[in-house]
C-alpha cells in the first residue's frame, strides 16, 4: 500500500535552496534575499528548514541575515535553480514507513542547464537530515510542482505538463497513469486541460492552476477580467473542475483565488502571479502576495479553506521574476520522514 501525503498534513520539515550571486536572481539578489529571510525566519518559527547553499562562505552569508537559526539546518551543494518543489524529493508512506522518491529530473523539459538539479537529492541523501532514510530512484522524469495529491488516492494534473514529450517521450496517458499508481498509489487521475500562465516554463504546473486544500475542496487560479488573455482558458478550467467528482461521488468545493494584477518584466514580458502557489506548513499557511488589491481577497479565501491555520502574507513579487512563486522555492517533507 503506497500513500502520497496531502501538503496539510503534518510535517517535520521545508527544505529551501538560497539564491547566489552566480545564479538567474544576479541581478536583483538584494531584493529576492529579503523575500528569503522572510520565508526562512517564518518557516523556522513553525517547524524545521533546511537550506541549501553554495558553500561554506554561502552559508555565513546566510546566517548573517537570519534573525535565528537555530532550527536551521545547512546543506551545501550546487544548484542550477532554487525551484526546489521541481527537483527535490517527492515523499510517500508505504508498508509502515516513509520513502524518499528521486525521480529524474530534465530542466522542465531541456529549457535548461539541469545537471546539478538532477544531482540535488545524491547531495541531500548524504546529509542529515536525510541521511539513512530510505530513498528509491525512479527512471522517470516528473516534477514536485506538476502533481496534486488529496492524501487519500487521488492525484490532480495537467496534459500539458506529464503527457508533453519533452518529459517522457513515447508515453501515453494510460503509461503515465500507472507509473502514478505504482509510485504514489494513485487510484484515480484528475487530468486538466489547461494552457500555462504567461510566463510560465513549466508547461502548466498544477501548482499554479488548481490546489486540494482538502480531499473535498480544490483552490483554483479564476480570472474576471474578460480583457484578460486568460479569460477564456481559466473559464474552461473552471468547467472542468466542477465536473470533477470527489471518491463518494460528490462534486468538489471550488475556492475561486482571483487574478493580480499583470506583473511585467524589464522585456514586457507577463510573469506568472498567482495565488494558487501558497504553502502549507504546520499550523500555517504561507500565502504569496504581489502587492495588489486582489491580495486580501485571496487571503481571505484561503482562511476560510484553512480555519484551524493563520494566513500568512509572504511577498513574492520579486520571485515571479524568475517565473516561480513560494511553492516553487519550497518543497515539505512528512512528518515520520526525518529523525534525525
Amino acid at each position: 500500500m503506497i500513500r502520497f501525503p496531502a501538503e496539510w498534513e503534518k510535517q517535520s520539515a521545508v527544505l529551501i535552496a538560497w539564491p547566489h550571486k552566480t545564479g538567474d536572481f544576479s541581478n536583483r539578489l538584494k531584493a529576492v534575499e529579503k523575500t528569503y529571510q522572510f520565508i526562512a525566519d517564518t518557516i523556522s518559527r513553525f517547524q524545521r528548514l533546511v537550506i541549501v547553499c553554495r558553500d561554506y562562505s554561502h552559508q555565513q552569508h546566510i546566517q548573517g541575515l537570519l534573525n535565528n537559526i537555530r532550527n536551521i539546518d545547512f546543506i551545501l551543494a550546487k544548484v542550477n535553480d532554487i525551484w526546489v518543489r521541481d527537483t527535490a524529493f517527492l515523499s510517500v508512506e508505504t508498508q509502515g514507513h516513509l520513502q524518499l522518491l528521486n525521480f529524474r529530473f530534465n530542466g522542465w523539459g531541456e529549457k535548461y542547464p539541469y545537471q546539478d538539479d538532477n544531482a540535488l537529492n545524491l547531495a541531500l541523501v548524504n546529509h542529515n537530515p536525510f541521511k539513512s532514510v530510505d530513498c528509491l530512484d525512479i527512471d522517470f522524469i516528473l516534477e514536485g510542482g506538476s502533481v496534486e495529491s488529496d492524501g487519500v488516492d487521488t492525484i490532480m494534473t495537467t496534459r500539458q505538463c506529464l503527457l508533453n514529450p519533452n518529459r517522457n517521450k513515447g508515453l501515453t496517458q494510460q503509461d503515465i497513469e500507472l507509473q502514478l499508481q505504482k509510485n504514489f498509489g494513485a487510484k484515480r487521475v484528475l487530468w486538466i486541460d489547461q494552457e500555462n500562465l504567461s510566463g510560465d516554463d513549466t508547461d502548466a504546473h498544477i501548482d499554479t492552476l488548481a490546489r486540494f486544500c482538502s480531499a473535498k475542496t480544490i483552490a483554483y487560479t479564476s480570472c474576471e477580467d474578460v480583457n484578460d488573455k486568460h479569460y477564456a482558458g481559466l473559464k474552461r478550467m473552471e468547467s472542468q473542475l466542477q465536473a470533477f467528482r470527489t471518491q463518494a461521488n460528490e462534486a468538489y468545493q471550488l475556492i475561486p483565488l482571483p487574478m493580480p494584477q499583470p506583473i511585467y518584466d524589464e522585456d514586457g514580458q507577463r510573469l506568472p502571479a498567482n495565488y494558487a502557489n501558497f504553502l502549507i506548513i504546520n499550523n500555517a499557511v504561507m500565502v504569496p502576495v504581489y502587492d495588489d488589491p486582489m491580495d486580501d481577497i485571496a487571503l481571505q479565501r484561503l482562511a476560510a479553506c484553512f480555519p484551524h491555520h493563520k494566513m500568512i502574507a509572504t511577498p513574492c513579487r520579486t520571485l515571479v521574476h524568475q517565473y516561480g512563486s513560494l511553492h516553487c522555492m519550497t518543497m515539505q517533507f512528512p512528518a515520520l520522514l526525518l529523525h534525525n
